[in-house]
């Protein structure tokens, strides 16, 4: 069954071009195209797609808005995949925020727009690997210095980053606490097995579970929710 995916922009040449190296590729079908956020709303509950590309900055209601309505609408199972020429943390953090499952600037190459549809589609998350540094640096500027858990923290940073860090995150066990420990460093399920020695299915599971027991969207959350919570920190 191909993906099925509703391209959202206000310039028809875009629309147009992102329909070409879409359609371009086995398994993914362009169904529809809109050039505001309303009119994709009104896309989303006429053609059901698996994956919206979101433009940003559109008259009337903005992708933004847009993404979270299509995100908090139980009825709908699209997820969103926010395209801008944009590279601005506040744009990145609001989509996150929204809803996002996925985020990817307009002059990356058509092979990445492919498998980023590819990702979000099956249910991971995506940020383009230079949008990835900035989520980390943003929010470990942002986070209380000295937090590091087991990762290089003295005795009294350890002890305040367990009485900072939520409830639910000892509702870990030990390896899932590992796993989120790899998804904040923005690796793939792939090389999380080959680390921890397990199967790839074990590891989706796993997952899973993280982001079940945590109340997260995606793995994209997953990273923000380990470096603004002390799970991890950013290397030196």
């Amino acid at each position: 069954m191909s993906i099925r995916v509703l391209v959202v922009d206000d310039q028809s040449l875009v629309r147009a071009g992102f329909r070409t190296i879409l359609d371009s590729e086995d398994g993914i079908e362009v169904v529809g195209e809109a050039a505001d956020g309303q009119a994709a709303i009104e896309q989303v509950a006429a053609l059901a797609p698996d994956v919206v590309c979101m433009d940003v900055q559109m008259p009337g209601m903005d992708g933004l808005e847009a993404t979270r309505r299509i995100t908090g609408d139980e009825a709908t199972q699209a997820a969103v995949l926010v395209l801008t020429t944009f590279n601005r943390e506040d744009y990145l953090f609001a989509a996150l925020d929204a809803g996002a499952s996925g985020f990817l600037l307009k002059n990356s190459s058509p092979e990445q727009l492919i498998e980023a549809v590819q990702v979000v589609a099956r249910g991971d998350a995506l940020l383009s690997p230079d949008v990835t540094r900035r989520v980390i640096e943003a929010v470990a500027a942002r986070s209380a210095p000295g937090i590091a858990g087991r990762h290089g923290a003295s005795v009294a940073e350890t002890a305040t980053a367990a009485r900072a860090q939520p409830a639910e995150l000892a509702t870990l066990t030990e390896r899932e606490r590992e796993v989120l420990e790899l998804l904040a460093l923005g690796i793939s399920n792939a090389e999380i097995a080959e680390r921890l020695w397990v199967g790839e299915a074990t590891v989706k599971t796993h997952v899973s579970k993280v982001l079940m027991k945590l109340g997260l969207r995606d793995r994209v959350h997953a990273v923000v929710y380990a470096y603004e919570h002390g799970v991890v920190r950013p290397r030196d």
